[in-house]
C-alpha cells in the first residue's frame, strides 16, 4: 500500500473479520468506559462490554501493533478512520430499546466517550510511528439523515427527531482538530464541518453542491474529492477519473488548487473484489497527476 498511496496511506479496515471490524464496531472498539454488546438487531449499549466488543479493542490491538512493525520510517500521513458520533448514536441501540439518538444524555456521553477514544489513538499511534503524521477521518453517513428527521425508530413507523446544528457541531467539535470530516451522502453539509472546526472535508463528486466545495476551497479548507464512484463496485479508467475531476475543478472555476484538492475514493472499498482495489488505487494516482498537468495547461 505504501507504494500505490506514499503520501496519504490509509489504515486497513479489513471489515470481513466480524462485528468489531464494520465502520459501528470498530469506532465502539475505541471507547473504553462504555460497554456494548451484539444483539439481533445489531450493536446495543450495556452494563458490560459483551464478547464481540472485547474483540472489536483486541482487534485494534493488532492492527496497530501490525501498523507499527510495517510501518517503521514511514514518514507520510497515516490516514485513519473512525465512525463519527451521530452515526453512532443513529446504529446503535439503548439498553430499553430504540437508538441511542432518542436519548439526549446517552448521545452525548457516546460522543465524549469516542472524542476521547480518538484522542487516545492518536496519541498511540504517535508513539508508535513518531515520523508519520496522523490524519484522523471521521466518517459520518447517517449525518443528514439525523439533521433532518430521516432516522427511523425501531418500530419502522415513524423518525427520531431532528437534531439542530448546535448540538451536531458540539459533538464533533472535540474531534475536529487534525482531522478530516467525511461523509458521502447528498447534501449540504460543509457549513457543519466549518462551524465545528475541520479544516478537511471528503465528500462524493457526484452527490456535492459545488457552490459548496467552492466556498470551502475559497476559505482556505482542504478538500478530498471522492471522484471513484465506490458503490456499484466497478472499477474506473483513469480517462473516466480525469473526466469527473476536471468537470468538477473546472466548474469550480479553480485554476491550480494546488495541495488544498486531494482526489480519493467517494466511499469505502469494502464490497469491492480485492483484486480490483490495487488497479483502482493506481488509476486514481495517474488519473490525479494527469488532472493537474490538464489545469496547469488550461
Amino acid at each position: 500500500m505504501t507504494d500505490l498511496l506514499p503520501e496519504v496511506l490509509p489504515l486497513p479496515e479489513l471489515p470481513a473479520r466480524g462485528p468489531g471490524s464494520d465502520l459501528v464496531g470498530r469506532a465502539l472498539g475505541l471507547i473504553d468506559g462504555l460497554g456494548f454488546d451484539v444483539q439481533p438487531a445489531g450493536w446495543r449499549l450495556a452494563h458490560h462490554a459483551g464478547s464481540e466488543h472485547r474483540r472489536a479493542r483486541a482487534q485494534w490491538r493488532r492492527d496497530l501493533d501490525d501498523a507499527e512493525e510495517l510501518l517503521q520510517g514511514f514518514g507520510g500521513t497515516l490516514k485513519v478512520a473512525v465512525g463519527g458520533p451521530w452515526t453512532l448514536a443513529a446504529s446503535v441501540e439503548r439498553p430499553t430499546g430504540d437508538r441511542l439518538l432518542a436519548d439526549h444524555g446517552a448521545r452525548r456521553e457516546l460522543a465524549e466517550a469516542l472524542a476521547e477514544g480518538t484522542t487516545l489513538l492518536r496519541a498511540d499511534l504517535g508513539r508508535r510511528l513518531p515520523e508519520a503524521t496522523v490524519l484522523i477521518q471521521i466518517d459520518e453517513p447517517a449525518l443528514l439523515a439525523v439533521r433532518d428527521g430521516e432516522i427511523p425508530t425501531a418500530s419502522g413507523f415513524s423518525r427520531h427527531r431532528r437534531v439542530d446544528p448546535p448540538e451536531l457541531v458540539g459533538a464533533l467539535r472535540p474531534m475536529a482538530t487534525g482531522a478530516l470530516l467525511h461523509c458521502c451522502a447528498p447534501g449540504r453539509w460543509a457549513e457543519l464541518a466549518r462551524r465545528a472546526g475541520f479544516d478537511s472535508i471528503g465528500v462524493d463528486s457526484r452527490l456535492s453542491h459545488l457552490d459548496d466545495l467552492g466556498e470551502w476551497l475559497d476559505g482556505g479548507g482542504t478538500l478530498v474529492l471522492g471522484v471513484v464512484e465506490t458503490a456499484s463496485a466497478v472499477p474506473q479508467s483513469v480517462d473516466q477519473l480525469v473526466d469527473e475531476t476536471l468537470r468538477v475543478v473546472r466548474r469550480l472555476q479553480i485554476a491550480d488548487p494546488g495541495e488544498r484538492l486531494l482526489l480519493g475514493t467517494a466511499c469505502g472499498l469494502a464490497g469491492w473484489d480485492p483484486r480490483d482495489i490495487a488497479p483502482q488505487l493506481r488509476a486514481l494516482r495517474r488519473a490525479a497527476e494527469l488532472s493537474a498537468e490538464a489545469l496547469l495547461r488550461g
